[in-house]
């Protein structure tokens, strides 16, 4: 490893079937080839990038620019030694909505409230980053170990499954449409290989979008999808921030969620240095501070909070590209992204059926993901500790049991992660006792 703050990235050639040579961290491939990796990782998040602020009415074209910028940010603090993609975190949807009141349809009136609330969950975030590069992660992985994380991850999925199911369930034809996106994506998963299959909910959101439309501005069935916004938009143009609203009961309620931005980053940079051959946790603390300062910034402007991507991680499983060198390139195709009203105008037109059907199988991709964690690490559930933090996390959380005191509410994801972190440390007092 070289002694600057930033790898040299030696040029490396791959074979010609694209197989074989794995291009490490501190490598990189030819410009064109970059700059194709750049956009294949800008495919693989968008989908759940564009996702995440339409079920919470937030601008989805400002949340890719942030996403850009977040990335760049991240990269910036981890020296380029850390592979990673920042896109829109789904841990914030439930609590947005409930501090905002939002209805689910539209732009959201009381962003603002939810921007000030985000920005103290980056703070506390980035602090968490401070205390982990001062004395290391030891001690989040003996407050959360497989058995929390797996829990408080599952439980994400679960928390949200309502939001998905309340949204298509207003007329038969949209509750129809649903399921037809979800077996659009369910075809892709199934039939199709390789990086087509990597990419199945943004590939199963056009098919069903495509479908949509046939039915309904072709056979008159349904609400038509209205493309006038389309055309009047305009091709380039500067993002439309959105200033916060600092209200104390709103930055209680979102700034536990940087606790499960950390249980999910640190699971993700575990994954990375797996695959890589590397150990990243020395940039650990880097990384939550990265993470923690892109998501104030996000907010700042009116750009949901922020978090390392599975979907970006998977595309490195399958290329063995870890060249960080792309992750630049990928933010700054996201920038322009975002510089264009028109990109943004097209997003807005995806029907409220079809971006239910979707949610519903990537809230479901969530909580099976934490299972996932549980059987990678082999939880052991005849013992009976893991066994009841497990239950009593997922009951709390697909609950959305809140608890309250005075002004302050914490709602199911935060009770649940609180309650399975509390929860196993109480009852490792007994097992460490022995």
């Amino acid at each position: 490893m070289s002694g600057t703050y930033f790898p040299q990235w030696r040029e490396r050639q791959r074979t010609n079937d694209g197989q074989g040579a794995v291009i490490g961290t501190e490598e990189r491939l030819p410009w064109p080839q970059t700059i194709a990796m750049g956009l294949q990782h800008v495919v693989a998040m968008f989908g759940a990038t564009v996702l995440a602020p339409l079920l919470m009415g937030f601008d989805p074209n400002l949340a890719i620019f942030m996403s850009g910028v977040g990335t760049l940010v991240f990269f910036l603090f981890v020296g380029g030694r850390v592979p990673s993609y920042l896109g829109s975190s789904f841990a914030f949807i439930g609590l947005v909505n409930l501090v905002t009141g939002y209805a689910g349809q539209g732009a959201n009136a009381n962003i603002g409230v939810a921007l000030g609330g985000i920005i103290a969950c980056g703070a506390l975030y980035a602090a968490i980053g401070l205390l982990v590069s001062a004395v290391g992660t030891n001690w989040i992985e003996k407050l959360m170990p497989p058995v929390v994380t797996g829990a408080v991850v599952a439980v994400i999925g679960l928390n949200l499954a309502p939001i998905a199911v309340k949204g298509v369930s207003g007329n038969n034809f949209d509750a129809w449409m649903a399921l037809v996106t979800v077996f659009c994506v369910g075809v892709v998963a199934v039939f199709t290989r390789g990086m087509v299959q990597r990419l199945l909910i943004l590939i199963g959101l056009l098919l069903a979008y495509v479908i949509y439309a046939l039915l309904t501005n072709g056979a008159g069935l349904g609400k038509p999808i209205d493309f006038s916004a389309v055309a009047n938009a305009a091709w380039f143009g500067v993002p439309k921030f959105v200033s916060p609203v600092f209200r104390a009961d709103a930055m209680a309620l979102l700034a536990p969620v940087a606790v499960i931005l950390v249980a999910e980053n640190l699971g993700h940079i575990k994954a990375v240095s797996a695959m890589t051959g590397q150990n990243l946790d020395k940039y650990m603390g880097r990384a939550f501070i990265g993470d923690g300062v892109a998501t104030m910034m996000s907010g700042a402007v009116g750009g949901t909070g922020v978090t390392t991507y599975a979907e970006n991680i998977g595309v490195m499983a399958v290329t063995k590209i870890y060249s960080t060198v792309v992750f630049v390139v990928a933010a700054l195709i996201a920038l322009v992204l975002g510089f264009s009203p028109k990109f943004g105008a097209i997003i807005q037109t995806i029907p409220g059926a079809v971006l239910g059907g979707v949610s519903i199988v990537v809230f479901g991709l969530i909580a099976v993901s934490g299972a996932r964690i549980w059987v990678e690490n082999r939880v052991d559930f005849s013992d009976n500790k893991n066994l009841v933090v497990a239950a009593v996390t997922l009951v709390l959380g697909a609950g959305d049991f809140t608890l309250k005191l005075g002004d302050f509410a914490l709602g199911g994801i935060g009770t649940a992660t609180f309650g399975a972190i509390i929860l196993h440390a109480m009852l490792s007092m007994r097992s460490d006792s022995k």
